[in-house]
């Protein structure tokens, strides 16, 4: 193989990934419950405000995690 095929295919693969991450920074604002599920942690003191998405986290890594695996097979 030669060096040049394998630069087109990582191309390709970032590429494909870019349209993707677009696309879900597109639509993730119309997602209702992404970010405001129980278990995220708002604070919110004067003009200070602190979000930390603890529930969303684990819900998005285990979507991941099972979608990861379904395509590594």
């Amino acid at each position: 193989m030669s060096p040049f095929n394998e630069l087109g295919k990582l191309l390709l693969f970032v590429g494909l990934f870019m349209v993707i991450a677009g696309l879900v920074l597109v639509f993730l604002p119309k997602i209702p419950f992404i970010g405001r599920l129980p278990g995220d942690i708002v604070i919110k003191k004067g003009n200070f405000t602190f979000y930390f998405p603890l529930a969303t986290s684990i819900l998005l890594s285990i979507i991941l995690t099972i979608l990861f695996s379904i395509f590594r097979k």
